[in-house]
């Protein structure tokens, strides 16, 4: 299920049926994120007029394209590479006229690929806010927030300089609710949040920054650009692929497989080991009463949650999410799970997720290791590491979020 929900969002599936009759000038490519590059060689190989143009993309997610420019820079902190692919991105669209067409590919990761601080900040003070973003427990959408209007060329600003040119916007989606604002903090779209909400978010989680910040927030001076800005250019934005359409695909495995998938919701946001605990009592409920739905079923769910780093181990959602839903299962039998970052890197760790069997708890005390204190730690990447259950599926090439599968009970012995 998880092998399909990826495969069913690559770039070279949705990539050809959104691209854009050509224009009458020239096709420039610009794009950040995960799967940026394998975004832009999907382009470039469906695109049969001229065309040329620069991604940036995290480091080993690179492609090779034959006209487009891949740069590689670092996720989910960001460094020098991307702040310098960020300024060559906007001296790209400068200068183009209404005749020309610029073919923005975003996907999630763009946030920390694209590293521009507004005058009077530092890429220093951007590493500094997205180390404390990461740890503390705000949702994607409220850190985006925040970065958009903290960013030069984030939050509609790298829209405004590709004006008067027409703007098509392909976006793989890795946010709840697929808003396009919070793909990659909305570099290409308008946004309606302020610098007000931004404020609030920071007192709301208490996150240490510079009184220059907190200054620069108060004046207004991060402000991003609203709907009905004149300086905007015709924008299109049209979807590659959504988490959705992954949860879509891996409930065709379980159909196939004879087990009656059931799709909970594509945007669970909230504290992993909170979700992973509501997720547990549906589970009991439907093993044990058949109830809302009948055994053998598979509990399918996407989005983002979130972790609040308070031990000190190596984080992971959803290495924290698995943990903490074994714990509140406790060993049920014909209980499994799986839990993934579809781009194959769980919080900063380069393993996806994991998997949890009924067994999974009593391997750990085997070897020594407590599941509740490897939890209290936010160390679930060390305790699935310990037990040999990491899911490692090495550069993805796309990104839609997590993937989470609850398997409940067996289906008949005809149907293997």
């Amino acid at each position: 299920m998880f092998n399909a929900a990826i495969a069913a969002a690559q770039p070279e599936l949705g990539i050809p049926p959104l691209l854009p009759q050509p224009p009458k000038g020239r096709l420039v490519v610009i794009g950040a994120g995960k799967g940026s590059a394998a975004m832009a060689r999907a382009v470039e190989d469906n695109w049969s007029g001229a065309l040329s143009g620069l991604v940036v993309t995290r480091y080993g997610y690179s492609v090779p394209c034959q006209h487009i420019e891949v740069v590689e820079a670092a996720h989910p902190v960001p460094d020098h590479a991307g702040e310098q692919a960020a300024k060559r991105i906007l001296h790209l669209v400068e200068g183009l006229s209404s005749d020309d067409l610029v073919l923005c590919l975003i996907s999630g990761g763009g946030s920390s690929l694209l590293p521009l601080p507004l005058p009077g900040l530092t890429l220093e003070d951007e590493q500094a806010l997205n180390r404390e973003l990461l740890k503390s427990g705000a949702s994607i959408s409220e850190m985006n927030c925040i970065r958009r209007h903290l960013s030069a060329i984030k939050g509609g600003r790298l829209a405004v300089a590709c004006s008067p040119a027409r703007l098509v916007n392909l976006l793989l989606s890795d946010v709840p609710g697929d808003d396009p604002v919070n793909i990659a903090s909305g570099p290409t779209v308008p946004d309606s949040s302020t610098c007000s909400d931004a404020l609030v978010i920071l007192k709301r989680y208490k996150i240490d920054v510079p009184d220059k910040i907190i200054t620069l927030l108060e004046q207004g001076d991060g402000e991003s650009i609203k709907l009905g800005d004149p300086r905007l250019p015709r924008i299109e934005t049209r979807f590659v692929a959504t988490p959705q359409i992954a949860l879509e695909a891996a409930a065709k495995v379980a159909q196939d497989a004879g087990y009656t998938p059931y799709i909970l919701g594509d945007a669970i946001e909230g504290e992993a080991r909170d979700v992973a605990k509501t997720m547990a009592g549906i589970s009991l409920q439907v093993k044990k009463r058949g109830q809302p739905f009948a055994p053998p079923c598979v509990l399918l769910s996407g989005g983002e949650t979130t972790v609040t780093i308070r031990g000190n181990g190596r984080g992971g959602r959803n290495v924290e999410f698995l943990l903490a839903l074994g714990l509140a299962l406790a060993g049920e039998e014909d209980v499994y799970a799986i839990a993934g970052d579809t781009y194959g890197v769980d919080g900063q760790e380069e393993i996806a997720g994991a998997v949890l069997t009924p067994d999974t708890l009593a391997r750990g005390w085997a070897l020594g290791i407590s599941p509740r204190d490897s939890l209290d730690r936010n160390d679930g990447h060390g305790f699935f590491s310990s037990i040999g259950d990491s899911v490692i599926t090495g550069p993805t090439l796309t990104n839609v979020n997590d993937f989470r599968a609850i398997v409940i009970g067996a289906p008949a012995a005809s149907n293997f």
